[in-house]
C-alpha cells in the first residue's frame, strides 16, 4: 500500500485560517477561556488569542493547556496503547473542575483525525465540573455550568471513532481529505518545510473538499 501522500501546511496557512474562524466564533460562542490540547494546539490558540478578546472584559483571553496523546509513545505505554487509546500527560490541576466554572471554554487543537482525543478532552473536563456543580446548591448549579465549544485547524474528512456531544458546538478552519498533514512547528528545518509547501501548492494538489 502506497505511504499516505503529505501536505506541509505554513505558518502563515495556519494563521490564515484561524483568522478566517475567529469572527464566527466570536459571534456565536464568546469565548473567555481557551484550553490547548498540547502540543498542536498550542500554536493555534496563541493565534486566536491575537483576534479575540474577553467579550465582558475586552482583555486577551488566557490560555490554559492540557496534555494528551493519542499516537506518541510515551513512557510506560505499550504498542497496544499508541493510537488507540488517549493518554493524560498534563491536566489543569487538582481544582481543575472549580476553574472552569462558569467560564465558555474553546477547546483547540491542530487536527480533528480520529476525534478520540476531543472527545476525550470535552468529556473529562465536562466530568471535572460535575463534580463542582454538585457541591454548590442546587439553584446555583445553572449559572455556573460551564460551556465548551471546539475549535482545529483541521477537520480531515472521515470516519471518526468518537463523538462529541451534540451542544457542544464545533468548529474547523478547514475540512480536508485524509491526507497526512506536516505542521509547521514540527519542521525540524523550516526552509526545507516551507520549499516543499511552495511546491506542492504550484502544483496545485487539492488540500480542501467542499
Amino acid at each position: 500500500m502506497a505511504a499516505p501522500e503529505h501536505i506541509h501546511l505554513t505558518y502563515n496557512d495556519i494563521h490564515k485560517l484561524i483568522e478566517a474562524s475567529a469572527s464566527k466564533i466570536a459571534a456565536e460562542f464568546k469565548p473567555d477561556m481557551f484550553i490547548a490540547i498540547g502540543g498542536g494546539g498550542f500554536f493555534p490558540a496563541r493565534v486566536m488569542r491575537t483576534f479575540l478578546k474577553d467579550p465582558s472584559t475586552k482583555r486577551n483571553i488566557p490560555i490554559h493547556a492540557i496534555g494528551l496523546s493519542l499516537y506518541e509513545s510515551l513512557p510506560g505505554t505499550t504498542a497496544e496503547q499508541i493510537g488507540s487509546q488517549v493518554i493524560r500527560t498534563q491536566w489543569l490541576g487538582p481544582d481543575s473542575g472549580k476553574t472552569l466554572l462558569g467560564r465558555r471554554c474553546l477547546i483547540v487543537d491542530e487536527v480533528d483525525d480520529s476525534r478520540k482525543t476531543l472527545h476525550y478532552a470535552v468529556s473529562e473536563l465536562q466530568s471535572d465540573v460535575e463534580r463542582e456543580l454538585a457541591k454548590l446548591p442546587e439553584s446555583e448549579r445553572e449559572a455556573k455550568r460551564t460551556k465548551f465549544a471546539v475549535f482545529v485547524v483541521h477537520n480531515k474528512l472521515k470516519e471518526k471513532l468518537a463523538s462529541l456531544p451534540p451542544d457542544v458546538p464545533y468548529y474547523a478552519g478547514e475540512n480536508v481529505d485524509d491526507y497526512w498533514l506536516d505542521y509547521p512547528w514540527e519542521a525540524s528545518d523550516i526552509d526545507e518545510h516551507d520549499r516543499l509547501a511552495a511546491e506542492e501548492k504550484a502544483s496545485k494538489k487539492p488540500t480542501e473538499s467542499s
